[in-house]
């Protein structure tokens, strides 16, 4: 059983998860691979810029004034 200073320095959510888990007789998540979670990050921080590149500029046009129109509609 963790001791009171360890709860306060991690997650509230991750120590909730761990007991929840212990209490029911599960196991707790395995750790993710830390490679796949950079990879994952790569393609996420390129595909907006991806996609703008290969979007033309009446699609573009589009798309912004699709997002605009939901930013100024008003409830009723």
């Amino acid at each position: 059983m963790p001791n009171r200073s360890s709860i306060k320095r991690g997650d509230l959510n991750q120590v909730a998860a761990r007991v929840a888990a212990l209490a029911t007789g599960g196991k707790p998540a395995p750790a993710k691979n830390p490679a796949a979670v950079a990879l994952g990050r790569l393609g996420g921080l390129k595909g907006g810029k991806a996609r703008a590149a290969t979007l033309s500029a009446a699609q573009r046009s589009k798309i912004a004034k699709k997002a605009a129109a939901a930013r100024w509609k008003t409830e009723p």
